[in-house]
């Protein structure tokens, strides 16, 4: 694996890290912040599964627009479509004033995230 695909990955299982967390935090737990960083959390592996296909790794944070690059070579994930769509839903929404995620929700991001991420994890060798 490049260097570059492995930076992605490494930031990607360290955004995993900070959501399993701040999940647990028994204090003012942020869950806006856990769904945040569990969709970065899978963005960034997609991107370095990318890497790892030889192709470019487009400057989006859309994970259907990543993951529709990659099923072509990884089919079955082409099952994530509706969580990935929910997930993204869950970043943008909670970012900003109006919104905000609770403990389900966040439990929910974290699911989806650790699915994904343990996967694309898989597939890449590590």
């Amino acid at each position: 694996m490049s260097p570059l695909a492995k930076e992605w990955l490494a930031k990607g299982l360290a955004d995993l890290a900070t959501a399993e967390r701040e999940i647990r935090a028994r204090k003012n737990p942020n869950y806006d912040a856990v769904c945040f960083h569990s969709q970065q959390a899978v963005e960034k592996l997609l991107k370095a599964k990318l890497i790892v296909l030889r192709r470019d790794v487009p400057r989006s944070h859309d994970l259907a627009h990543l993951l529709a690059k990659v099923t072509d070579k990884e089919p079955l994930w082409e099952a994530w479509r509706i969580a990935m769509n929910e997930l993204a839903a869950y970043a943008v929404e909670f970012r900003y004033p109006g919104e905000s995620a609770d403990r389900e929700l966040a439990k929910r991001a974290v699911a989806i995230a650790k699915h994904a991420c343990g996967e694309i994890t898989l597939n890449l060798g590590r």
